[in-house]
C-alpha cells in the first residue's frame, strides 16, 4: 500500500511539474511575440511614430512589429484577419470592428479631432447646396457621422446626395481632379484638396467631439498580455509628452510619416488634441468630465445603430475597457 501511494504521489508531482512547465513555456512564448501594431498616416498617431522611431518600445522592454497601412478600411480588414493586435483607429471604425468581432475593446483615447477632419467643396454656400451632388467619402462610420452632421444643418441626409465610396486620400484626389464637387477627408489631404482643387473647406470638426481616435485590442490580449500592453502604453505616453513639448526631433519624425514639413505638421497638430496617460485617467474614462470618451462613445454607438452597423442591443460599456488605464 505504501509503495502504491508513493508511486501515485510521484506521478502526480511529475504531472504537476509538466503542466507548470507547459504553462511557463506558453507564457514565455506569448511574451516573446511582438505586439503587431497597425496605423495609417495621421498626425494624431504621433505617439506611435515617435515611440517607434526613437526606440521607446525597446526601452520599455516591449517588442513591437509595425504594420503600416494605406487606409482605415485596410486597417479594419487587417485587424479582423488577425494580422494586427493593436489598431490605432477612429472610434467609428472601432464600431465596424466590434460588429464583426465583439471581443474587441477600445482601451485608450489617442486624440480628439479639433479641425483636422472636414469637408471640402466648390461653388457652395452651405450644405443645402449639396442636394443631388456627388460626394466622395469612405464607407467608414466616422466619415458618415461627419457628413451627416453637415447635411443635418439644412435638413438633408445621405439619401439627398450621390455617394462615391473612396478612401479619404483618394476622395481628396478625386476632388482635385474635379471628378466630384465635394469630398470628406482629413489632413494633410484636407488642406491640399482645397488649395489644389479650387475649392474651400466648408466644414470641420473644430470645437466638436464628433471624431475620436482610439487604440483597439481584443479582450484576450488584454488579459493574457497585460504587462506587455501596459509597457506599450507607457512608451506611448513618453512619446506623446515629447510631441506636446514641441520636441523638434519628435516633430520631424511625425512630419516624415505624414509626408509634410516641420511647419506643416505643427499646423496639423493644432487641429488635434492628443491624449497621454494622465489625459486618459482624468478625462477619457472619468464619467464626470464633460469631454470624456464614454459620452463620445454613446453618440458613436447610437450612430452605428442608426446606420445598422451594430445591433440595437449593443451597450456602450461593452465596446470599451478601462482595465489597462486604471492599472497604469
Amino acid at each position: 500500500m505504501f509503495k502504491f501511494r508513493f508511486i501515485r504521489l510521484v506521478v502526480l508531482a511529475l504531472a504537476v511539474s509538466l503542466f507548470a512547465a507547459a504553462c511557463a513555456s506558453r507564457n514565455l512564448s506569448s511574451q516573446s511575440q511582438p505586439l503587431r501594431v497597425g496605423t495609417i498616416p495621421w498626425a494624431g498617431y504621433s505617439g506611435h511614430y515617435v515611440a517607434w522611431s526613437k526606440g521607446l518600445y525597446d526601452r520599455a522592454g516591449i517588442k513591437v512589429q509595425e504594420v503600416a497601412l494605406p487606409s482605415i478600411t485596410d486597417e479594419v480588414a487587417a485587424f479582423l484577419a488577425g494580422k494586427i493586435d493593436l489598431a490605432w483607429i477612429p472610434s467609428g471604425s472601432a464600431m465596424d470592428i466590434y460588429a464583426k468581432d465583439p471581443s474587441s475593446r477600445i482601451i485608450f483615447l489617442v486624440d480628439y479631432s479639433n479641425g483636422s477632419d472636414g469637408i471640402v467643396g466648390r461653388n457652395m454656400k452651405n450644405s443645402a447646396d449639396l442636394k443631388g451632388k456627388a460626394i466622395a467619402r469612405e464607407d467608414v462610420l466616422f466619415e458618415k457621422v461627419l457628413l451627416r452632421a453637415f447635411l443635418k444643418q439644412n435638413g438633408l441626409t445621405e439619401k439627398d446626395v450621390v455617394i462615391k465610396d473612396l478612401t479619404a486620400p483618394d476622395a481628396a484626389k478625386a476632388f482635385i481632379a474635379k471628378q466630384v464637387d465635394v469630398a470628406v477627408t482629413f489632413e494633410p489631404s484636407l488642406t491640399k484638396a482645397a488649395k489644389e482643387g479650387g475649392g474651400e473647406i466648408v466644414f470641420t470638426t473644430e470645437n466638436t467631439n464628433l471624431i475620436a481616435d482610439v487604440i483597439v485590442a481584443r479582450e484576450g490580449l488584454i488579459q493574457e498580455r497585460k504587462a506587455d500592453c501596459l509597457s506599450y502604453l507607457r512608451a506611448i505616453d513618453s512619446a506623446v509628452k515629447l510631441v506636446k513639448a514641441n520636441d523638434v526631433e519628435a516633430l520631424k519624425i511625425v512630419a516624415e510619416r505624414v509626408s509634410t514639413t516641420l511647419e506643416g505638421v505643427k499646423d496639423q497638430l493644432k487641429g488635434i488634441t492628443l491624449f497621454d496617460i494622465e489625459g486618459n485617467k482624468s478625462i477619457a474614462f472619468t464619467a464626470e468630465h464633460p469631454r470624456n470618451l464614454i459620452g463620445h462613445l454613446e453618440l458613436t454607438v447610437t450612430a452605428a445603430q442608426d446606420f445598422n452597423i451594430v445591433p440595437k442591443s449593443v451597450k456602450v460599456e461593452s465596446v470599451y475597457s478601462n482595465t489597462l488605464v486604471k492599472a497604469l
